[in-house]
């Protein structure tokens, strides 16, 4: 798995889309897994949980990455085909598709402390806008969650995008 993967086909989006299939996703990033694993961690069956991966499959998004024989049959292991994913700039559903994504992961809340869901504006050069957005890119998506036993995945949905924000005139 190498750079991140430029989002751009009907397809991918509509494979992402899918809550079930997003979550199928991120269970990929931890690595790769077995239907059974699958079906096992979203408490589903396999039969669904294989029909979204198929789809994930022809979006292009999953790859087999390997077989095994087990007790007469043959055991398959998916993973991502790529670390991350990142928008096309032509994909125009873009911005819709990420906060439809984050809003299925954010609801219905879990009650508790983690909710630290906020809104905020930076005002920023282009050049810093460029700085902090490498910077921002090079932090390691790919830490695996299993590392400490203790921690709970958390979300993060970053945007770097110019707001339309009019300036106040100084004060006199």
């Amino acid at each position: 798995m190498g750079d991140p993967l430029t989002l751009s086909s009907p397809a991918q989006f509509k494979a992402l889309g899918h809550p079930l299939r997003h979550r199928v996703v991120n269970l990929l990033r931890q690595r790769p897994a077995t239907l059974g694993e699958l079906t096992a961690a979203l408490g589903s069956t396999k039969g669904t949980v294989g029909y979204h991966v198929r789809i994930l499959r022809e979006a292009g998004l999953v790859r087999l990455a390997g077989t095994r024989q087990v007790r007469g049959g043959t055991e398959q292991r998916f993973e991502l085909v790529s670390k991350g994913f990142r928008l096309g700039e032509e994909a125009g559903v873009g911005a819709e598709f990420l906060l439809g994504a984050a809003l299925a992961e954010m609801l219905p809340a879990r009650s508790g402390p983690g909710d630290h869901t906020s809104l905020r504006h930076l005002w920023l050069t282009p050049d810093e806008a460029r700085a902090l957005a490498e910077r921002l890119e090079a932090l390691d998506p790919g830490r695996h969650e299993t590392a400490n036993p203790g921690a709970e995945a958390y979300g993060l949905l970053l945007s770097l995008y110019r707001a339309d924000i009019p300036r106040l005139p100084p004060e006199e």
